[in-house]
């Protein structure tokens, strides 16, 4: 592992924003595969000991993802993905809700904005989180932060195999 690649996760509660920025000691193209290819993003996107399970996937705009996070007792937390703006290799934008499992969303949901770059085969991944609700928003920090480490780590280790 790098232990000078770039880890930032800032909150701005008054824009009701939070900011992340990761990089990874990976090419651009497949740290680009892993965010937006489910049979990649199902090896990492669930904070450990939660695994994801995509049911589908359509990434093009006004396509979605709807997968679930499954805890080790098998319980379910499914959520919905709907993509907003693509714009291959550099940025995409989704809505992201959590649902059941008939994909009823919760509302609201939040607005996801992934911008990626790449230097000296360093990847910079910028993500940029709104949520409408301050509420909300406040809610969802409180496990959010611990369990978006562990999981941007599941991907880290998984860039270091492929």
């Amino acid at each position: 592992m790098n232990n000078d690649l770039l880890f930032d996760f800032n909150v701005d509660k008054a824009a009701k924003t939070v900011y992340i920025t990761r990089e990874f000691n990976a090419g651009l193209p497949l740290v680009w595969d892993a965010f937006t290819k489910a049979e990649l993003l199902d090896q990492w996107g669930a904070p450990a000991p939660m695994r994801a399970k995509t049911r589908y996937m359509n990434f093009e705009v006004g396509g979605r993802r709807v997968y679930a996070m499954i805890s080790p007792d098998g319980q379910e937390r499914w959520a919905v993905q709907e993509f907003t703006s693509i714009t291959p290799k550099t940025n995409f934008k989704m809505y992201n809700a959590f649902s059941d499992k008939d994909e009823n969303r919760e509302l609201p949901g939040s607005d996801w904005d992934y911008n990626f770059s790449e230097q000296n085969g360093i990847t910079k991944v910028d993500i940029t989180i709104y949520n409408e609700s301050f509420e909300r928003l406040e809610k969802l920090l409180e496990g959010f932060k611990i369990g978006f480490t562990m999981t941007l780590k599941k991907l880290e280790d998984l860039l270091a195999t492929l």
